[in-house]
C-alpha cells in the first residue's frame, strides 16, 4: 500500500537534513518548489529553522535547537505509533 506523508512527517524528513540549500531540500523530501516555499516560511516563523547566507547568492538553511527538540518528539511519537500497528 503506498503511503502518503503527513505534513509532520515532511517537516520531520526537512529537520533530518540539519542544513541543506533549497535544491537539496526540495529533491530529498521529493515536493514541489510551491510546497518547499510553504515549509521554509512555516519553518522560519516557528524557529525550527535558521536562514543562513553563504555568501551572493549563496543560502542555506539550519535546523534550531528548537527545531532539533521537535525532532526527538516526532521520531518517538512516530516510533510508538509503528510499534502500535504491529500489535
Amino acid at each position: 500500500m503506498e503511503h502518503r506523508r503527513s505534513n509532520i512527517e515532511v517537516i520531520a524528513d526537512i529537520l533530518r537534513l540539519g542544513e541543506a540549500g533549497k535544491t537539496e531540500i526540495m529533491y530529498s523530501g521529493n515536493m514541489s518548489y510551491f510546497q518547499l516555499q510553504k515549509y521554509l516560511g512555516f519553518m522560519l516563523k516557528l524557529g525550527l529553522i535558521e536562514k543562513i547566507t553563504m555568501g551572493n547568492p549563496k543560502i542555506t538553511y539550519r535546523v534550531t535547537s528548537k527545531g532539533l527538540n521537535l525532532l526527538r518528539s516526532i521520531d518517538g511519537i512516530l516510533g510508538i505509533l509503528e510499534l502500535r500497528e504491529e500489535e
